[in-house]
């Protein structure tokens, strides 16, 4: 339990210690208007990640969340345009979810009816998504309601009140994953299917949720994909390997069954924190891409070393055990 704290207390002194030294180098780092866009940039690769770290929980990995945040951008562009009156954006909105349900449905059947691994299925996704993108805007262009970007972005100070939500959402997730029968039987699909099922376990549903939430999750996060872009472009969205990233720096096993909501919000607001800070030096944008790959393998060796070493000594005694079972 101890060792689960690690991810969440290693992003928070990353946060911090970048922070510092952003502020004490470049006072405008600390300025509100600086603070405030900082939090709102962060928001759809924290709603993103999110989802991916439910995804990564039941074992499993979705590479299409950027393309369908790409397509809930685009169908965001027809279904919420300029002028159209308040009772019209309602059902405008609830099109931009539906897009993202009927995304994680699609993923989810192609897995359980259809048996395929999850990174083969959400790759045939992702080329779908981005293919319809294209075919319904081939360029950027068609507004995007100026009212629904504004509620999205309102705040207190420089405090997006989105951002707060997001926070007390990833809390009550944990509290959920680790306190609650419902999440100890969530975790138990990623870590051992074969015993969840002998436990009663109904492991399809699990997966089908799972699978349904990371693509709603990605909907959501289009919607301030939307906010940042405020057009139906279909060039936007990059967000996959940043999601997987930022799941895995929060704490998220790779093999399943592990993971941390708050953790993975951490991390997604310091990969934020890392893209804001290097225009501020003046540094190329691709550090940050560089500094993302060093950071996974980093938190793979020490987040999961225990792990791998159990395993390897398991490796170990099944080699040695072989010819004394054959003879």
């Amino acid at each position: 339990m101890r060792r689960g704290f690690l991810p969440p207390a290693l992003m928070t002194l990353l946060i911090v210690a970048l922070g510092a030294y952003a502020a004490a180098s470049q006072s405008a780092f600390l300025s509100s208007s600086n603070v405030n866009s900082l939090l709102l940039e962060a928001m759809p690769l924290v709603l993103v990640s999110m989802g991916q770290a439910t995804a990564l929980l039941v074992g499993g990995f979705d590479v299409s969340v950027a393309a369908l945040m790409t397509m809930c951008v685009v169908t965001a562009s027809f279904t919420l345009t300029p002028g159209m009156s308040t009772a019209a954006l309602f059902p405008g909105a609830l099109a931009v979810v539906g897009v993202g349900l009927a995304t994680g449905v699609f993923n989810a059947l192609l897995i359980r009816v259809f048996r395929l691994p999850s990174i083969i299925a959400t790759l045939g996704t992702l080329s779908i998504l981005e293919g319809a993108s294209l075919l319904l805007r081939s360029y950027p262009t068609g507004a995007i309601n100026t009212d629904v970007t504004s509620t999205l972005t309102k705040g207190v100070s420089f405090l997006p009140l989105a951002f707060v939500g997001v926070v007390v959402l990833a809390l009550a997730a944990d509290m959920w994953l680790y306190r609650t029968s419902g999440g100890l039987a969530f975790r138990a699909v990623g870590l051992d299917a074969t015993s969840s099922r002998r436990l009663g376990r109904s492991t399809g549903r699990v997966v089908v949720l799972a699978f349904v939430a990371c693509s709603v999750f990605a909907a959501v996060a289009g919607f301030y994909l939307a906010a940042e872009v405020q057009i139906g472009s279909p060039i936007v969205g990059n967000q996959a390997l940043e999601s997987i990233a930022a799941a895995v720096l929060g704490g998220a096993s790779l093999a399943g069954g592990k993971g941390s909501y708050v953790g993975t919000l951490l991390a997604a607001f310091f990969l934020t924190e890392i893209d804001n800070v290097l225009p501020l030096f003046q540094q190329p944008t691709e550090y940050a891409d560089m500094t993302i790959g060093v950071l996974i393998l980093l938190a793979l060796a020490l987040y999961q070393a225990p792990e791998l070493a159990s395993r390897a000594r398991a490796a170990r005694r099944k080699v040695r055990g072989i010819p004394s079972t054959v003879g």
